[in-house]
C-alpha cells in the first residue's frame, strides 16, 4: 500500500494496554515476552486498537533482538521465528475486518539502546560507529522485512548517528520505513539539533516518513514545524502521555486530542500515541482526526 495520503491514526501504547489487561511488563523483553508466552493476547490488543479507530498498529518487536531472545535461551532460528510472529499476530488482528478500510501493520524496530533494557534509548551516544550500528540493525531488519509488514517503524531513535546507520541498513531491505526520534525540546536525546537530525533521516531514499515519538506532547508541535522546514516527506508523531518515569509512572497525563488536531493542521500525516496513551485516547483521537481530515 502507498503511504496514507490523508491524516491517519496510529495506535497507542501497546505495553500500556497489555498492562491494563493484567499482563506483567517487567520482563526485559517487555511486550515481546508475550510472543513467547501468549501471542493470542497480542492479537487481541492489536484488534482492540483497530476497533478503537487506529488504521496502523505497531508490532511487539520493539525490544525483541537476537541478544535479548538469546538470553532467554533461543537460538538464531527460534529468534527469527519470534520476530516473524510479531508481524503475523498483527496481520491476524487485521484479517477479521471486511469494511474495506486500509489498515497497516508497522513492524516496530527499536533502537540499539532498547536491547540494553536500561533506558539507553533516552540517552543515545552509545560509543558505536555508523558501521557498527549498521551491522547490528541489518540482520533484524532483514527478518522483519521478510515477514512483509506494510512498513518498518524505526522508532524512539535518540541519536542522529543511529538514524544515519538505519538509513544505510534500510537500503538493503525491500520494505518502506519511517524513522522517528525521541527528543527533548528542540534536540535529540543525544543533544543534536533536531533540524540536523531530521535532515539525516530524510536523506535516505529508503525512509518514507520522519517524525517524533515517545516525547512530551508539548514538544510535538515545534518538532512538526522543524521537520516541515527540512523535508517534504510525510511526518509521523506519537508522543507519550507526558507523565514522568522514575522507575514507575507519576504525574498527570498531558496527552490531549485537542493538541492532535493542531498537529494535523500543522502537517502531521500520521498521529497516535506511545507509552501511557490508552485505547480510549486513540478512540477520541480518531474522532478528532475524522473531523479535521480534508
Amino acid at each position: 500500500m502507498d503511504f496514507p495520503d490523508s491524516p491517519t491514526v496510529l495506535d497507542g501504547g501497546l505495553a500500556s494496554e497489555l498492562r491494563a489487561w493484567g499482563h506483567d511488563m517487567s520482563d526485559h523483553l517487555w511486550s515481546a515476552r508475550l510472543l513467547l508466552d501468549e501471542p493470542a493476547a497480542l492479537t487481541a490488543a492489536h484488534k482492540a486498537f483497530f476497533d478503537a479507530g487506529a488504521a496502523i498498529v505497531t508490532t511487539a518487536t520493539y525490544q525483541a533482538s537476537f541478544e535479548g531472545l538469546g538470553a532467554r535461551g533461543l537460538g538464531r532460528a527460534d529468534a527469527e521465528r519470534v520476530l516473524r510472529l510479531g508481524v503475523e499476530v498483527a496481520v491476524a488482528a487485521r484479517a477479521g475486518f471486511t469494511d474495506g478500510v486500509d489498515r497497516w501493520v508497522a513492524a516496530s524496530v527499536g533502537p540499539y539502546g532498547a536491547v540494553l533494557a536500561d533506558g539507553s534509548e533516552y540517552r543515545g551516544r552509545y560509543g558505536l560507529s555508523v558501521a557498527e550500528l549498521v551491522d547490528w540493525h541489518l540482520p533484524r531488519l532483514r527478518v522483519l522485512a521478510a515477514a512483509r509488514p506494510d512498513i518498518l517503524a524505526c522508532e524512539t531513535v535518540p541519536d542522529a548517528v543511529e538514524a544515519e546507520a538505519l538509513g544505510v541498513a534500510l537500503a538493503e531491505v525491500d520494505v518502506p520505513a519511517w524513522i522517528t526520534y525521541t527528543i527533548e525540546g528542540d534536540r535529540t536525546r543525544a543533544g543534536q539539533p533536531l533540524a540536523e537530525a531530521f535532515a539525516v533521516a530524510a536523506a535516505s531514499p529508503s525512509v518514507t516518513a520522519v517524525g517524533v515519538n515517545c516525547s512530551a506532547p508539548e514538544d510535538i508541535g515545534p518538532a512538526i514545524a522543524t521537520a516541515r522546514s527540512v523535508t517534504d516527506k510525510p511526518i509521523v508523531v506519537y508522543p507519550n502521555s507526558g507523565e514522568s518515569w522514575t522507575g514507575s509512572w507519576s504525574g498527570p497525563s498531558r496527552f490531549s486530542v485537542d493538541l492532535a488536531a493542531d498537529w494535523v493542521a500543522a502537517g502531521a500525516q500520521v498521529v497516535g500515541g506511545c507509552c501511557r496513551v490508552t485505547r480510549s485516547d486513540i478512540a477520541a483521537l480518531a474522532r478528532v482526526v475524522s473531523r479535521t481530515a480534508p
